[in-house]
């Protein structure tokens, strides 16, 4: 699968989000503020998922 530079900057940009959030999740375990970054984690993951997809099929270079 040939991407362009904007798609691995924005994969980048997520994947850093979710190792922060995740990170946080795991030295914090059983708070409540763990238990909501778990959560955000997740719909950050969604967002992910969505906006790469998106820009796939959109931009003419990773065609």
């Amino acid at each position: 699968m040939k991407t362009c530079d904007r798609f691995e900057r924005m994969k980048n940009a997520y994947e850093t989000d979710l190792a922060v959030l995740n990170s946080h999740a795991d030295r914090h375990a059983g708070t409540n503020p763990a238990k909501a970054s778990s959560r955000i984690a997740k719909g950050v993951k969604l967002n992910m998922a969505r906006a790469l997809s998106k820009h796939y099929d959109r931009c003419r270079v990773c065609c």
